[in-house]
């Protein structure tokens, strides 16, 4: 495996709040106890098919199917998790091989060999969804199948990053008697060869999960079962955790509950604040008239108050973002505070006027209700409140539930529309190269030969990923010159729990994907 610089994020502070928690979410204990541990979140996935989905919809993906390499707890670089071993078989990382472990099966008894390997990423490319999974396999230019247990990636050009997309739960191992070849499985059944079988799904409302007797991998269960309950609202999943209906929350707190649960008496529950790298944005859709104009997009730029956002809005429990590249990242910027400055809507006028454009500016800005939070809607509307304020434009929101919400942007539908990020992998590499280039993670073609062409390649060549500084930072630049993307915020991590659980920190890996088989029960205090 190659040497990258190293960065996790881990959980940075723990805010218990119980007088008798003792040894907290962090702490150690028996895995025990009866019944499944129930986690509560906001984000439902949007497919059961991993080559449909570069979504939160991974987080199911993570613990029923596998994939070649993964993060074992503690680790910041992938290692083998369905594979035995992988390696670059060449100094120019443009050829990487994986041994699979030996007598690997699905869920439903089918073998796990090389060829099923290779049919999971060939259907990904074939399949191609917009703003699906393809995006991450740039690179890649064929797979070989050796034999039962040995597969060969072969790279278009060098890529020191690969290991880490193979990582992705995108590229989870599919069974080719279920997955068909040139489409996507449209039932809601799962057959994957993770720590957990699927036992039943329900749209929109729970996920049953059960051990998977024949898992082979690193992953050590420290229970029988997990359900995961999907909450359309922060209010909704804190009310069943304070009447111990779930057992842990993950994704989707708002920030007056997080300030609630900050706050003493709650004698039960127990609050993790961590550092996090996942971010909120907006894209400007090049096919509309007035998204596809620069001086626009750079007017927004201007007006736009990240500090009015993350205090009013979030109650500082996000920090204002200036670049896609967020903090804690090597190569880092803050692009958008270098070129703009603090809001003004002086400088934003005289973009526009500058540019000939002398009324109002009409943007239908739209945002997902059910994905990000429930202030996802309160920060459009004092997005709209800046934006108008200024007197520059006349500013239409419009929403959709996540579900819906992707077919439309993925389309082209949305002249404006809000995203949020959580990494694929923590590289700065993840924050650029997913939102470039024709085929992208946002359904809206965003070319850029300086980028894609030139600094990417470059970047990527290198296996240190501490000596790719220059070429990051030239890309941000472009992108802020560009202000296709606007940066609005940075998050943080936040899981309240019940004082009965552990395993809360080791839960997390280097991409914030709650991997459930670390959570368990206290049996004794």
């Amino acid at each position: 495996m190659f040497n990258r610089n190293r960065f996790l994020r881990r959980v940075a502070a723990i805010a218990s709040l119980s007088l008798a928690a003792g040894c907290g979410l962090l702490s150690g204990g028996d895995g025990g106890g009866k019944g499944p541990i129930v986690v509560g979140t906001t984000s439902a996935p949007s497919t059961l098919d991993p080559a449909g989905a570069w979504d939160g919809s991974w987080e199911l993906y993570r613990n029923i199917f596998q994939t070649l390499l993964a993060y074992p707890n503690g680790a910041t670089t992938p290692q083998p998790d369905a594979a035995e071993r992988c390696a670059f078989t060449d100094s120019s990382s443009r050829t990487y091989r994986c041994t699979l472990r030996s007598g690997l099966k699905f869920a439903d008894g089918d073998p796990l060999d090389a060829k099923a390997v290779k049919h999971s990423i060939d259907r990904i490319r074939t399949i191609d969804v917009p703003g699906g999974p393809a995006g991450l396999l740039g690179s890649l230019d064929r797979v070989q199948a050796l034999g039962d247990r040995d597969v060969v990636f072969h790279l278009n050009q060098p890529d020191a990053t690969f290991p880490f997309v193979l990582a992705t739960p995108a590229m989870s191992i599919v069974d080719p008697d279920d997955y068909p070849a040139a489409s996507l499985r449209k039932d809601d059944k799962v057959y994957g060869s993770g720590p957990y079988e699927l036992k039943s799904y329900e749209e929109g409302k729970q996920a049953v999960l059960v051990s998977n007797g024949t898992y082979q991998g690193f992953a050590k269960r420290q229970n029988d079962a997990v359900t995961i309950r999907y909450f359309q609202d922060s209010a909704g999943m804190v009310k069943a955790l304070r009447a111990k209906q779930i057992d842990v929350t993950y994704r989707g707190l708002a920030a007056d509950d997080i300030v609630a649960l900050q706050q003493r008496g709650n004698s039960n529950l127990q609050l993790v604040d961590g550092t996090g790298t996942d971010i909120s944005y907006l894209v400007f859709n090049p096919k509309d008239p007035w998204a596809k104009e620069p001086a626009v997009r750079k007017a927004v730029a201007q007006i736009v108050d990240r500090g009015a956002i993350a205090h009013k809005v979030y109650k500082d429990t996000v920090d204002p973002l200036y670049s896609m590249v967020p903090k804690g990242l090597t190569g880092h910027t803050t692009g958008f505070f270098d070129n703009y400055g603090d809001p003004s809507v002086p400088k934003a006028r005289k973009i526009l006027d500058d540019a000939g454009i002398h009324r109002s500016v009409p943007l239908t800005l739209w945002y997902t209700t059910d994905r990000y939070g429930s202030e996802t809607a309160l920060m459009f509307q004092e997005l709209k409140r800046q934006l108008e304020a200024s007197g520059l434009f006349t500013v239409t929101l419009k929403n959709r539930p996540w579900k819906t919400y992707v077919v439309g942007y993925q389309k082209g539908e949305y002249p404006v529309f809000g995203r949020g990020w959580f990494p694929d992998f923590p590289d700065a590499d993840n924050f650029i190269a997913p939102f470039v280039g024709e085929h992208n993670a946002l359904g809206t073609p965003y070319p850029s030969k300086e980028i894609t062409g030139k600094l990417l390649p470059h970047s990527r060549a290198e296996s240190d990923r501490a000596q790719t500084v220059k070429d990051v930072e030239e890309a941000q630049q472009i992108m802020v010159n560009d202000a296709r993307l606007i940066p609005l915020w940075q998050g943080r991590q936040f899981i309240a729990a019940s004082e009965d659980i552990s395993g809360g920190e080791q839960a997390l890996d280097p991409s914030t994907i709650m991997t459930m088989w670390a959570l368990h029960r206290k049996t004794s205090w």
